[in-house]
């Protein structure tokens, strides 16, 4: 949702700042191995308990995260690696994140709560299936109630409020779960789209061999004709 709305707002912010980074001698690449070194010393503090510690950690993680982008571009250094590596680590970063929050569960709460984080990670990992599934069959994957960004934005409104956290991610599961319906119901109804044109597309394609084929049969016969009648006059 806030990936599909604020994406080019934020771009246009945030690209001086990709000027002012470029002069640095800093690759997009760099800002990816922060994000995540900033994200696993949050899973550490959210961990132990320093939830206000870990919220600004993850909000430290964050900013790389939205400037390696605009470094790449100022730079001109996007590339299909980067891409690649950028995703990749997004979702490093989301199981270390949440494997902190249930780290802090089992230690502090119920071991069994912990499982909370752990089922928010597995749809949203299937979410991202979802999509990577869908383009690569050329489809459209994106969208819903529950995207990375706003996970991360719950996220971080729990360890603000930590009276809150366990509500607050029981809403971010159903949501999570939401989205992935969302996605799935996405594709299928493109699949089926695109298998009706597919098959509209072979009926098309059979008759138009039918018709090249009747016309070579009618050359054929001509053909065929012409010399028999040349045969019958000599």
């Amino acid at each position: 949702m806030f990936d599909g709305r604020f994406r080019t707002p934020i771009e246009k912010a945030v690209r001086p700042v990709g000027m002012l980074l470029r002069r640095t001698g800093m690759s997009p690449d760099h800002l990816t191995v922060l994000g995540i070194l900033f994200a696993i010393a949050a899973a550490f503090a959210i961990g132990n308990g320093a939830l206000q510690g870990g919220l600004a950690l993850v909000i430290l993680a964050a900013l790389p995260d939205m400037l390696d982008g605009a470094l790449a571009k100022a730079s001109n250094t996007a590339s299909q690696r980067g891409a690649f590596f950028d995703s990749v680590v997004d979702r490093v970063t989301d199981s270390v994140l949440f494997g902190g929050v249930a780290w802090f569960f089992a230690s502090e709460k119920s071991p069994h709560l912990a499982l909370l984080p752990m089922a928010i990670m597995g749809v949203s990992s299937l979410i991202s299936y979802e999509r990577a599934k869908a383009e690569a069959l050329g489809l459209y994957a994106k969208g819903g109630l529950m995207e990375r960004a706003e996970r991360i934005i719950v996220l971080c409104i729990g360890l603000l409020f930590d009276s809150l956290l366990v509500p607050i991610l029981w809403i971010m599961l159903a949501l999570t779960v939401i989205t992935a319906i969302q996605r799935f119901v996405q594709v299928w109804r493109q699949a089926e789209v695109s298998s009706t044109t597919q098959a509209k597309r072979d009926v098309r394609t059979v008759r138009r061999m039918s018709r090249q084929s009747a016309r070579a049969s009618r050359r054929q016969l001509s053909v065929v004709s012409r010399q028999r009648k040349r045969q019958r006059n000599g």
